[in-house]
């Protein structure tokens, strides 16, 4: 199959509606991450994502909508007073909110789960893509399986080359990390996948808000995801990944890895001149520029040829939860701490 990126004009956005229509695989930009879309009401067109992706099947899907009145014939019961003013507050934006679903939805796109995860984004290019195509899209990020999540077109097509007919190229995508996943299915919102929108947000509006366990944590011994995201190693460039913290575990990461080794080092800017003539990348002065840094930062350790690939840990509150939530399944929860 020959890949084309193109550039999102009209002719180029009705193209890419006329192959969701037709059954095939489209990569876009949204404002998280670029999406490998399909026509989230046909298995058929659902499972070629799937397949461009080596994606387990266990793994669920995000079904992506471009106006409020299209989430009805997704979800089975009319949304509660909470979504709605979730939805009031962050549609569209990047989060992500999980109802009971409708028989509409092939159990493809949610893994045989009874729940549906539903999102409007907000970048004018995904939005313009779902009203070309007049379906609703499912989703995933536009990488092959357990690799870092794709931040610009190019990431898109590194992976996805000969394995999808179009990519639209929107520029790099602002968020860097994929949506805020919200369980509404219970009394209190649960963020399964914390993304762009925060804890503190959510509360803010819907009045509570937990964190799932899974969040900072390995699922359990034959637990199924519930969200995207949710899998022991996801996230992980081709470099063994290790997360350090604290002022000790850079004094271990000093004496583990000396300059001529192998080893390159993904840190925050002020932190840079405490590895010398070490390999670095900065990912920037806070966690909201290393959450939009990131991916890209993992994929440049590839092209560099890092075997092995040490990153410094945010503290997880507001954007730095999601931080961490990538980090440690790009490390598979291999960490050195201040004890290490």
């Amino acid at each position: 199959m020959k890949t084309e990126l193109l550039a999102p004009t009209p002719e180029a956005l009705s193209r890419a509606g006329e192959w969701l229509r037709a059954g095939e695989v489209v990569g876009f930009p949204t404002e998280t991450v670029y999406g490998l879309g399909a026509n989230a009401l046909d298995a058929a067109a659902v499972e070629k994502i799937f397949a461009a992706k080596g994606r387990p099947g266990d793994n669920p899907l995000i079904v992506h909508i471009c106006a409020a009145e299209e989430l009805a014939p997704l979800i089975a019961a009319e949304p509660g007073p909470q979504a709605r003013a979730l939805m009031d507050a962050f549609w569209p934006g990047p989060l992500t909110l999980i109802f009971p679903k409708s028989e509409k939805v092939p159990a493809r796109v949610t893994a045989g789960l009874d729940t549906v995860a539903v999102r409007m984004p907000s970048h004018p290019v995904a939005r313009a893509l779902i009203e070309a195509a007049g379906v609703p899209i499912a989703a995933p990020s536009a990488n092959r399986s357990g690799r870092p999540s794709p931040t610009t077109a190019a990431d898109v097509l590194e992976d996805m080359n000969g394995r999808v007919p179009l990519i639209l190229d929107g520029g790099p995508c602002q968020v860097g990390v994929e949506s805020t996943v919200v369980d509404l299915t219970g009394g209190v919102p649960r963020v399964l996948r914390p993304g762009g929108v925060t804890r503190a947000q959510i509360a803010a509006v819907a009045s509570a808000c937990e964190i799932d366990h899974a969040v900072l944590n390995p699922l359990g011994a034959g637990e199924k995801p519930r969200s995207p995201g949710m899998k022991y190693k996801h996230y992980a460039p081709q470099g063994e990944v290790t997360v350090f913290r604290g002022a000790h575990a850079v004094e271990n990461i000093l004496r583990r890895y000396d300059a001529s080794q192998d080893a390159l080092i993904l840190c925050l800017e002020n932190d840079l001149p405490r590895f010398g003539a070490r390999r670095c990348l900065s990912l920037g002065p806070d966690a909201e520029s290393m959450a939009a840094r990131l991916f890209l930062a993992l994929r440049e350790a590839d092209r560099m040829g890092a075997k092995t690939i040490l990153c410094e840990a945010v503290e997880p509150v507001g954007v730095g939860l999601a931080v961490m939530n990538r980090l440690l399944r790009a490390a598979a929860f291999r960490v050195v701490d201040n004890e290490g």
